[in-house]
């Protein structure tokens, strides 16, 4: 696809550069490029995601209710 951008004078010279350097086009680099920016995005938004630590299996324990604040603090405390 063609499309037209507007690209800062000095980064077009360091992507001409990088393309002469290892002998491809322009257009090779710049897609390369944007393919890495895209990807690390990617990564850094998976990497925002909260890590919430577990042990064991199998789900809640008997009689916690995550709805009802009240009971599952007694339960925390050891009330029930």
């Amino acid at each position: 696809m063609r499309t037209t951008i507007n690209i800062n004078d000095n980064l077009l010279a360091m992507l001409k550069r990088r393309a002469a350097e290892s002998n491809r086009t322009l257009t090779a680099v710049i897609e390369d490029a944007l393919r890495l920016a895209l990807q690390e995005k990617s990564a850094t938004e998976a990497s925002r995601k909260p890590k919430i630590p577990t042990s064991g299996s199998g789900g809640l324990l008997p009689g916690v209710d995550l709805n009802d604040t009240a009971s599952l603090l007694d339960h925390m405390e050891g009330r029930s």
